[in-house]
C-alpha cells in the first residue's frame, strides 16, 4: 500500500504515447515525513501518519513540537489505516516523495470538495424547475409542493434547499499517467474534487 499528500495544482492536457489526449490534474507532492507508527499491539490498529509542507514555528502548538520532536515544522498531518494483518515497513523519521508512484499506478484521491454555501434545489439537487410560462412568473427555481400532508411534517431526507459542497471526496480507480519526482508532482487522469491548494490523500488501489 502505498499513499502520500499532495495539493492540487490545476487541470491540464497529456499526450499519450499513441497521441491520445486526455484531462488531467497535477497535484503538488512535496517530501513526507514518517512521525508515528501504530500497531495493533500499543494502538489497536495499524497506520502510518505521515506529515508534510512548511509551517512557521510560531502556529505549531507545544503538543505537536513534542510530537514532531525535530523532524520539521510540518503544515498537513494524516493518517493511513492499515488493515489489521498488513503491517509498514516505515519507521519514524522515513522520508519518501513523488517518485513512491510510478505511471500507471491505479490510485484513490480523496479532498474536501468546493464549498458553495446555501443553494436551492436546481443547484444543490439538479431539480428541472417549473415551467416559465402559465402564470408562473418568478416560480421557476422554487421547490414545489414537498407532499407530506399526513403527518404534517417534513420527512428526513427531503431534497429541499441547503449547504452545498465542502463534503469529503473519494475518486476511485484513477490512473497516474506521468510522475515528475525532480519538481515533486503527479499528474493524474481525470478531476479532482477542491479547489487550487486543497488538501488531497493519494493512496494506491
Amino acid at each position: 500500500m502505498k499513499f502520500i499528500l499532495g495539493t492540487k495544482e490545476s487541470m491540464t492536457q497529456f499526450f499519450t504515447e499513441e497521441g491520445v489526449v486526455v484531462p488531467a490534474t497535477i497535484i503538488s507532492v512535496p517530501q513526507a515525513t514518517v512521525t508515528q507508527v501504530k500497531s495493533v499491539d500499543s494502538d489497536g490498529y495499524n497506520a502510518v501518519q505521515i506529515a508534510s509542507g512548511d509551517r512557521k514555528e510560531k502556529n505549531i502548538n507545544k503538543a505537536q513540537r513534542g510530537h514532531f520532536a525535530g523532524k520539521g515544522n510540518f503544515r498537513f498531518v494524516k493518517e493511513f489505516r492499515l488493515k489489521n494483518d498488513e503491517t509498514s515497513e516505515l519507521q519514524v523519521g522515513d522520508t519518501f516523495d513523488a517518485s513512491l508512484f510510478e505511471a500507471g499506478d491505479v490510485v484513490a484521491v480523496s479532498g474536501t470538495s468546493k464549498g458553495k454555501g446555501f443553494q436551492g434545489v436546481v443547484k444543490r439537487h439538479n431539480f428541472s424547475g417549473a415551467p416559465t410560462s402559465h402564470g408562473h412568473r418568478h416560480d421557476t427555481r422554487r421547490p414545489g409542493s414537498i407532499g407530506a400532508t399526513g403527518p404534517q411534517r417534513v420527512f428526513k431526507g427531503t431534497r429541499m434547499a441547503g449547504r452545498t459542497g465542502s463534503d469529503r471526496i473519494t475518486v476511485k480507480n484513477l490512473e497516474i499517467v506521468a510522475v515528475d519526482s525532480k519538481n515533486g508532482q503527479l499528474l493524474v487522469k481525470g478531476a479532482l474534487p477542491g479547489r487550487r491548494g486543497t488538501l488531497l490523500e493519494v493512496v494506491s488501489a
